[in-house]
């Protein structure tokens, strides 16, 4: 794609210029042209269009142009305070203009939850605003540190990867760089780069991750041709660690500067996996780990001591083991979507469920994932600071009842796992 002709290019360069209407295309002079790819959301390209200053943006797959979305589009689909925020955000000239926006994310939150949005619609508008707050955070770093001295990525994984946020969610984060990587000559840019991002995520209420999932991390700062190693490793050599890392980083999305290392690591990723029976058995077995709150007659299993003593943690014992069960199917079938919802499109597609399984857990992970998200928006209504964990007792019997249905769902899919994915012998 080279460019994008509009009325605007027509009134300024050829109207008012006195041109001929004979005159080539290639003569009208453009200004940088600003795309969208096809799987960031409504809010993305809303941010593209305030950002630049433009009403027309192409719409692109891997690079190659599908459709033009216009400001009238977007219009349709965003409320007034929605935009706002999101503008907001590049308007704010320090990080403690940043944190004061705390109190509009939450808000933002809770007016999704009460016009009956979707887990799907919420999780990509928090994602969304977390990017959002990231970009504006590297480029008040570069505004003090200056450009940096080679290309790189920073990129999201966990929830923001898969627009999957909620209000409650700490921060993973890494570097990819350029493979002109000096660390001598460079490091101490990026480090500092990656210093600022970490302590502004943390100022605007996105927790330091406690696993150490930062680039801040010297190991989670490196050239695009060590991550490729690690990659490689993670998939050939499969053991806990390696594991626990391939069900962060695997799941990951470009949110500043070069798309294309992210995009080479999501193509490796893919390939490598869906040729790994081995790794995939292996990971299939490690997706077990976290069990639904099930117990025998489908009573709910409760937390039993420390501070949620007596309720349900529903992102440790439902939406991440329903993610972890929809990663190891997509990555068997060389998928290269990240969001739940789309790879179990991708899954479906490829008829490798029973018939009427991937319908299943989506109801599944749509239902845990808005029982969550009304608990979160709840506690935020009434000053509470919002949690992953409900008390039973506190929910109604019909959302009880379709809880251990969804349970039930979730604890099959688990199950399904072994018999999928049988570690091959030796």
């Amino acid at each position: 794609m080279t460019g994008i002709l509009t009325d605007h290019d027509l009134r300024v360069h050829v109207l008012a210029e006195g041109s001929s209407p004979r005159i080539a295309l290639a003569q009208i002079k453009h200004d940088r042209l600003v795309t969208v790819q096809s799987d960031e959301t409504i809010y993305e390209a809303m941010l593209a269009m305030l950002r630049n200053n433009v009403h027309h943006l192409p719409v692109l797959h891997r690079r190659r142009p599908v459709g033009v979305v216009h400001l009238s589009d977007i219009v349709r689909y965003e409320t007034q305070s929605s935009l706002y925020l999101v503008s907001n955000i590049f308007h704010q000239p320090s990080v403690k203009g940043l944190a004061r926006l705390i109190p509009d994310v939450r808000a933002a939150f809770v007016r999704l939850v009460d016009e009956g949005a979707n887990s799907r619609m919420i999780g990509s508008a928090m994602s969304t605003v977390g990017r959002s707050l990231i970009r504006r955070l590297i480029e008040l770093a570069e505004e003090e540190l200056g450009p940096a001295p080679i290309p790189y990525c920073l990129m999201a994984n966990g929830s923001m990867a898969r627009d999957e946020q909620t209000v409650v969610t700490d921060q993973d984060n890494a570097l990819i760089l350029d493979d002109r990587f000096n660390p001598g000559e460079h490091d101490g840019y990026f480090f500092e780069l990656a210093k600022r991002v970490s302590d502004g995520l943390n100022a605007c209420g996105y927790p330091y991750c406690t696993g150490g999932i930062m680039a801040t991390n010297a190991k989670w700062r490196q050239p695009l041709s060590v991550w490729k190693c690690y990659f490689e490793e993670w998939i050939s050599r499969p053991d806990p660690e390696r594991l626990l890392h391939s069900s962060i980083f695997f799941d990951l999305d470009a949110v500043y500067g070069d798309e294309r290392f992210a995009e080479k690591l999501q193509d490796l990723m893919a390939i490598r996996a869906s040729e790994s029976p081995r790794f995939l058995a292996a990971l299939a077995r490690n997706a077990l780990g976290r069990t639904p709150p099930l117990g025998f007659f489908r009573t709910f299993v409760m937390e039993k001591d420390g501070r949620q003593r007596n309720s349900i943690d529903l992102k440790r014992r439902g939406t991440a083991p329903m993610v972890d069960v929809i990663r190891v199917h997509a990555l068997a079938i060389g998928s290269r979507s990240q969001n739940s919802f789309d790879r179990l499109d991708d899954i479906e597609r490829a008829r490798i469920l029973p018939a009427g399984q991937a319908d299943k857990l989506r109801y599944a992970l749509e239902f845990i994932a808005m029982v969550r998200i009304k608990h979160q928006a709840h506690d935020l209504r009434t000053d509470h600071s919002p949690d992953n964990n409900i008390e039973p007792e506190n929910v109604s019997d019909s959302e009880r009842h379709n809880l251990k249905e969804a349970f039930q769902v979730l604890s099959n899919a688990q199950k399904f796992l072994r018999y999928r994915y049988p570690m091959p012998i030796r």
